[in-house]
């Protein structure tokens, strides 16, 4: 009894064990069930997450190219270097032999610790299974191709460890030289867009593409060939009509004179009178430093009273209207007028007495420019504004740049229209405009009354091909009669000869202007409230006789006592002014040398510095030195030599003339071009210019002259 009693428990223990095992294995098939049919594609979409993943990969941004190719704006490679210290494929020998040799390198190559340092360092990163440490940010392609040739690093990515993650840098090659032009645009939240970076961004930009990535036991992602990869498209170039050998000019004239003169700040823009094409464009503010930078692009976005240089539209206007010619005589009587409440006055002690119209314009007299527009136009003011309309003063330019000032020329009857407004307009008060709108308008008297839109930008192409032409556009064919036009031509051009603006003249060519000097007002406190400031101006053409160039200098608050247009903005001007006419009109002479465009380099050449270095302690030159690079260049300095550093970037083609052969094909085919040459000596000249990106596998033409 007891026997069965037993195995009856046995039995029963058995049953409930059995049922358990039962109901599990239901509730398992009814899970698989679930999640094979009902949540399937949940679960692969996690796996999918985990296992893989959609890797950005970011465009690299197109070129901003100066009017002859030289590069102004790129994108450069550049690359985070990491070590897997603990990478599965690693071999322990592979350290241990090769740990030496590793640190030596990238205490050669790198230079930031001695190659004890760099043991320890690595060393600790691999006691604690460190997957991703940091060996440099920022490293330059000549670097990485050295880092990659090192022991342990040699092996690859498994075996050796070796990571990388490659970025792109945009770099400037010319330093701060047309900056605020070219601009830039941020990837934050703020989404700031300046100059031709953010203005032409759709095409600079490219398109962003992605890679699959697959997760390794581990941790580490590495890249797979999948149908859903998608390649990045590299960003358009944009070709520029920026000079900038003239754009150097203009922006060194300008920061002396700005020193010179401890003004505030001030622009320079340089003008193609028949393309309206920006040859230079320079806008340097003081910073709490005291020195000079470019933080805001004045010429297109700061629309201020012009002062005097509206002249010029007024006087134009009314000898449009037939109400004045250029030798009817104007009473300026003692210097000053009363309109209303407010006294007109000339600058100096006594009055210019009865002069022509064209001595008004030559000598600047507000009085006389107040009484021609007052008197013709008081009955209806609305027939001088209509006038200056017709001529497209009140219309913004519409330029290719973001940021354009809005232009205001009042109309009678708006709200802040007085009974002085029509003598306060007429020398240039109550008006606003821009440098460039000023410019244009100028520009457009030199080119026969057409008047061109300024253009920044004359081509999109990627490699050599083409994909947008921007060609001259004409806002008006006529701002007024041919008559009127050619009696501008002699106003302008008697301010130099005769009026203002003597100090410019000179035996070479004519330079046809104006000066302007406006008091600014400051906010709601007007003219006099806190102090007086002045707004210093020149604007003009050159050569008179066939205009070339259009140019417009502004000095805002000069602060030395001295704010006078023909001395403030005037020699800046004349600076640039000459500067384009010796690279211009002297350049058939230079063609008779077999065309030879080269600087003439001193006895001790450019190269590498050592060497330089070795002929001038040798030949006893004196010289100053500021270098930090191996390869340098000397420029003369009076009886003193100057050795600088040739400044060399990755992709772009350096500048060899002045160099033996040895150096120059050394720089070349180091950045991996060929290389052809005639003559002996020094090269004078390059085929491809410096500055230029670098097509690998190309060649170079040098022509070498003793």
């Amino acid at each position: 009894m007891a026997k069965r009693k037993a195995k009856d428990t046995i039995i029963a223990r058995t049953g409930i064990v059995y049922a358990v095992v039962v109901v599990m294995a239901v509730a398992v098939f009814a899970r698989i069930v679930i999640l094979q049919v009902f949540q399937a594609d949940k679960w692969a979409s996690m796996a999918d997450k985990v296992v893989y993943r959609h890797q950005p990969v970011k465009a690299s941004r197109g070129d901003i190219l100066a009017s002859d190719g030289r590069i102004l704006a790129s994108s450069v490679p550049y690359y985070t270097v990491y070590m897997d210290t603990r990478s599965s494929g690693m071999a322990d020998t592979t350290w241990s032999h090769g740990i030496n040799g590793l640190c030596q390198g990238l205490s050669r190559y790198l230079g930031v610790k001695s190659p004890a340092a760099w043991k320890a360092d690595l060393t600790k990163a691999r006691q604690r299974g460190e997957r991703y440490y940091t060996v440099k940010k920022h490293v330059s392609y000549e670097t990485l191709k050295h880092l990659k040739e090192l022991p342990v690093f040699r092996y690859g990515k498994f075996r050796g460890g070796f990571v990388y993650q490659p970025e792109n840098r945009r770099i400037m090659p010319n330093g701060l030289l047309a900056r605020r032009t070219i601009g830039y645009i941020t990837e934050d939240s703020t989404s700031t867009i300046v100059g031709l970076e953010g203005s032409f961004n759709k095409y600079l930009a490219g398109r962003d593409g992605f890679v699959v990535q697959q997760r390794l036991t581990g941790g580490a992602w590495i890249d797979v060939s999948n149908p859903e990869n998608i390649r990045a498209r590299h960003g358009y170039d944009i070709v520029t009509t920026i000079d900038i050998d003239l754009q150097d000019a203009a922006e060194s004239a300008l920061y002396r004179q700005l020193a010179s003169h401890n003004a505030d700040h001030g622009c320079v823009v340089l003008m193609e009178v028949a393309t309206g094409d920006i040859k230079a464009i320079a806008n340097l503010e003081r910073g709490s430093d005291g020195a000079y930078h470019e933080t805001y692009n004045y010429a297109l976005g700061e629309s201020t009273e012009p002062g005097s240089t509206f002249k010029l539209m007024s006087l134009m206007a009314a000898i449009e209207d037939g109400v004045v010619d250029l030798d009817d005589e104007i009473n300026t009587g003692d210097g000053s007028v009363k309109y209303y409440d407010k006294v007109i006055r000339d600058h100096g002690e006594k009055g210019l007495g009865v002069i022509t119209v064209q001595e008004v314009f030559e000598k600047s007299s507000n009085v006389g420019t107040a009484k021609i527009i007052y008197e013709n136009y008081k009955s209806n003011p609305r027939k001088f504004v209509d006038r200056l309309y017709a001529m497209k003063l009140n219309e913004p330019l519409g330029i290719q740049i973001k940021g354009e000032g809005q232009p205001l020329i009042r109309y009678p009857g708006d709200k802040l229209w007085s009974g002085i407004s029509l003598s306060m307009m007429s020398h240039g008060y109550e008006v606003r405009m821009t440098p460039l709108q000023i410019l244009t308008f100028y520009n457009a008297v030199a080119n026969d009354g057409k008047m061109v839109r300024p253009r920044f930008v004359t081509q999109i192409r990627t490699g050599e091909r083409v994909l947008k032409q921007y060609n001259t556009e004409v806002i008006t064919n006529s701002i007024c009669s041919r008559s009127t036009i050619r009696k501008a031509h002699i106003m302008l051009e008697g301010v130099v000869e005769n009026g203002t603006a003597m100090n410019l003249r000179n035996n070479n060519y004519k330079i046809a202007g104006k000066t302007g000097t406006a008091q600014i007002a400051k906010a709601k406190h007007g003219y006099r409230t806190g102090g007086v400031s002045y707004q210093a101006s020149f604007v003009g053409y050159f050569p008179a006789d066939k205009p070339l160039y259009s140019c417009i200098v502004v000095v805002n608050a000069p602060s030395n006592a001295v704010y006078y247009g023909n001395v403030v903005a005037g020699p800046v001007f004349k600076e640039i002014s000459d500067k384009v006419y010796a690279s211009n009109f002297f350049r058939d002479i230079t063609s008779l040398r077999n065309d030879v465009v080269a600087e003439r380099a001193p006895e001790a050449g450019n190269g590498f510095y050592d060497d330089i270095n070795k002929t001038l302690r040798g030949l006893d030159i004196k010289a100053r030195r500021k270098i930090e690079g191996d390869w340098a260049r000397t420029r003369e300095n009076g009886d003193t030599l100057r050795v600088v550093d040739l400044k060399l970037i990755n992709g772009l083609m350096p500048n060899v003339v002045g160099m033996g052969l040895r150096d120059a094909i050394f720089l070349i085919e180091n950045n991996g071009m060929r290389v052809s040459y005639s003559g002996i000596g020094r090269v004078v000249r390059q085929s491809l210019p410096p500055g230029v990106k670098i097509i690998p596998g190309g060649t170079v033409n040098l022509e070498l002259r003793l």
